[in-house]
């Protein structure tokens, strides 16, 4: 038993690996710490430097993209199909455009419309972020 526990381990946190299922443990786990940035930002930027939740969304989505995308590169995606730095970026900074959209109109509409509060509200545009993020990027940088 303790040498399957140690290749589990080993398969989950450790090695390379281009596995969807294993890549998608390892992005829940960075999605989780990128996650604690933004809405930590979020509450920050909202609640103490008195910012409209809008704009501090934006802000704090743009810290956690940052950490995502570091966290992402080292140890979730080591198989690169973009042989050129940049336009990874560019097209990992698009993917997260389009997330930062849904993120606000999620984030506004369960605010707004359907009177959260606008940490409630987040974490509805969370898990819809997460997703459309995670597949993106999978299917169009790192296959």
């Amino acid at each position: 038993m303790n040498g399957k526990l140690m290749r589990a381990n080993e398969l989950l946190f450790k090695s390379g690996t281009n596995n969807t299922l294993v890549q998608l443990f390892r992005y829940t786990l960075v999605g989780g710490i990128a996650f604690l940035f933004d809405f930590g930002s979020l509450y920050f930027l909202t609640d103490w430097m008195y910012m409209h939740y809008l704009v501090s969304a934006a802000l704090a989505f743009l810290v956690g993209i940052t950490v995502n995308y570091l966290l992402s590169i080292a140890w979730v995606f080591q198989v690169r199909t973009m042989k050129n730095v940049w336009v990874e970026v560019s097209i990992f900074t698009v993917i997260g455009i389009v997330g930062l959209g849904m993120n606000e109109l999620i984030i506004w509409f369960f605010t707004e419309l359907a009177k959260f509060h606008y940490l409630i509200s987040k974490l509805f545009s969370t898990v819809s972020v997460y997703l459309w993020n995670f597949f993106a990027r999978k299917f169009l940088l790192f296959r």
